[in-house]
């Protein structure tokens, strides 16, 4: 139908106008930039000076949950919740 409440895919005219390009492209740069600050700061966490420098090893989980959900192995250990019978 082309009716996207949000004004974003839609083809009507009334609710296009609910979109503002200028202003969400603001946000969605800011966003990025944010989130890159994020990747960087969670590099120097792991002791590397570039993103370019993660490796596989760096991914870990702080809580059982969350190493279980993501299926990687909780930090300071290679155990991963509910692989291998565990």
């Amino acid at each position: 139908e082309g009716r996207d409440p949000a004004g974003i895919t839609t083809q009507d005219p009334e609710l296009m106008k609910r979109v503002d390009p200028i202003a969400a492209g603001r946000r969605l740069a800011n966003y990025l930039k944010v989130m890159t600050l994020e990747a960087q700061t969670i590099a120097r966490a792991c002791g590397k000076n570039s993103l370019h420098n993660l490796e596989l090893e760096d991914l870990v989980a702080l809580s059982i949950e969350a190493a279980a959900m993501a299926g990687v192995p909780l930090a300071g250990t290679n155990w991963i919740p509910g692989k291998n019978g565990f």
